[in-house]
């Protein structure tokens, strides 16, 4: 019964994830999203597309469907619950159902889950990506580098839903943040990234 019911759980957050703000954004304005930059449905495209004031709203739309979900299961059925819903938000938004299994690369929504399950880890990974993307001038940077700095700072810092299955969480999204990010990884070793300023970012 418990496993039905994080199934369940990850299924309702996966639902939410799978709404893609940043195309719905664009199909307002008659543009569409999918043709755009690198043709990714995250709000780094967005703000190549709509400008850096839409970038920054897709941002934290896709922050809240992350959120969302976590925090009422956080407080509604437990730490596991929460989790799963953290994690299916997470699914939905990189495979979205609504919009073709084609979405983005979801550190935005990753970074919501974990604001509720980790504010402190979210945090100073949070102070990690502002220096990276200040230094490197490469959202792609900073993404990584928050993602991978929410591991040692889950494991190191206190928090009233601590447990073993956030830190196993935060390995599993930083292994799946490394794959979603595979291409701006190789461009970024042969020197080829775009950087924020480049081709209207």
């Amino acid at each position: 019964m418990e496993l039905l019911l994080l199934a369940c759980v990850a299924l309702t957050g996966y639902l939410l994830g799978s709404v893609s703000f940043s195309l719905l954004l664009a199909r307002r304005k008659g543009l569409n999203l999918r043709e755009i930059g690198s043709g990714n449905l995250g709000a780094t495209n967005a703000s190549r597309a709509l400008g850096p004031r839409a970038g920054i709203q897709v941002f934290l739309l896709d922050m809240l469907k992350g959120g969302l979900p976590t925090l009422f299961f956080a407080a509604s059925s437990g730490l596991d619950s929460a989790i799963a819903a953290a994690a299916g938000a997470w699914l939905g938004h990189v495979f979205p159902l609504w919009h073709g299994f084609r979405g983005g690369k979801g550190v935005a929504t990753l970074a919501g889950g974990f604001f509720i399950l980790h504010p402190y880890a979210f945090l100073g990974a949070g102070f990690l990506f502002v220096g990276v993307r200040k230094r490197t001038k490469m959202m792609s940077a900073a993404s990584i580098a928050f993602v991978l700095a929410l591991v040692p700072l889950v494991w190191l810092l206190p928090t009233a839903l601590n447990g073993p299955w956030i830190l196993n969480w935060a390995i599993v999204a930083a292994v799946l943040t490394l794959w979603t990010h595979r291409s701006n990884l190789g461009r970024i070793l042969r020197g080829q990234e775009r950087k924020i300023g480049e081709e209207g970012l």
